[in-house]
């Protein structure tokens, strides 16, 4: 799903200096100490944060298993908050693919010659985001991409869309760009550019990636099998989960299961192979979205 070509966005002197200040700024040590601000327990200090931001963004607390902002020991513990069960029903029915997260739906479309589309003008490659993996990038070619963002307002747990064997996880180094709308549409190759944690499945319908991509503030990105995922070089990592590899388990997670966190917000990802689903006809840019939704089904075989 494309934009409409006719659609046009105003070119705003403020935009162009946003932009421009991302590219100047520490991403990483900004990162870090929101890392550590994001963990301070001083009860006046947390609770003070906690209700700006609630306030600020008006966070749905009567969402939160634990409604009382109080009672969170730091804003990270809030910000990561578990939701009521009952608050976020997922698509039952076994043809249909789940939101992974809740957010607002940035993209979603084919994978057209091995690229895929970030905004009017812009794409990026898919060998490259998933880290430069050959033999997983052509599994996806001519497959179809949906992205999500997710505002400092949403849940920020991450599930599965649909049930999954774990085979691979690569953690990509890179740059923390904001990833909302203006710099999507103003810095090339954005999702593709920023750090990132590439999930990759095995399904009942073919490959299934699951791309938590981080973002300036996006201080850790954590996974339930592995917890906080942090980079241990300049060059991505690689971790092994098939049946040949050393894990001592198979990671077989069912639909709606909860796959992963972001430690404050960011997008996910989400990719499958060709003819495996088809995207819903209501979805289009800009479409708020909650997790368990249905937003695609499975193609007919």
């Amino acid at each position: 799903m494309r934009e409409e070509p006719s659609r046009r966005f105003t070119k705003n002197p403020l935009d162009y200096l946003f932009i421009s200040l991302q590219y100047l700024l520490p991403h990483h040590l900004i990162s870090a100490l929101t890392y550590r601000i994001t963990r301070i327990e001083i009860k006046p200090f947390k609770d003070w944060l906690i209700r700006n931001i609630i306030k600020l963004y008006r966070v749905e607390m009567e969402e939160a298993l634990e409604p009382d902002p109080s009672r969170y020991r730091s804003f990270n513990h809030f910000f990561t908050r578990v939701l009521r069960p009952d608050v976020r029903p997922v698509a039952e029915a076994p043809e249909a693919i789940a939101c992974p997260a809740d957010g607002a739906l940035s993209q979603c479309g084919d994978i057209e010659e091995g690229y895929i589309f970030q905004a009017k003008g812009r794409d990026y490659s898919l060998l490259e985001l998933l880290g430069g993996d050959p033999q997983w990038s052509e599994r996806f070619e001519e497959g179809n991409f949906a992205t999500i963002y997710l505002s400092p307002r949403d849940y920020h747990r991450v599930h599965m869309p649909f049930s999954g064997t774990l085979q691979r996880m690569i953690h990509v180094p890179g740059r923390l760009f904001s990833v909302n709308a203006t710099t999507a549409r103003m810095v090339p190759r954005l999702f593709a550019r920023n750090e990132r944690v590439v999930c990759l499945f095995e399904t009942e319908i073919g490959p299934m990636a699951m791309i938590l991509v981080g973002a300036i503030n996006v201080a850790s990105i954590d996974t339930v099998w592995a917890g906080t995922v942090t980079p241990r070089s300049h060059q991505a990592s690689h971790w092994d989960y098939t049946p040949e590899s050393e894990a001592s388990e198979p990671i077989s997670l069912q639909k709606g299961e909860e796959m992963g966190r972001f430690n404050m917000g960011s997008t996910v990802i989400l990719l499958f192979g060709k003819d495996a689903t088809e995207w819903v006809e209501e979805l289009e840019p800009g479409m708020p979205l909650k997790m368990g939704q249905q937003i695609a089904t499975i193609t007919p075989v």
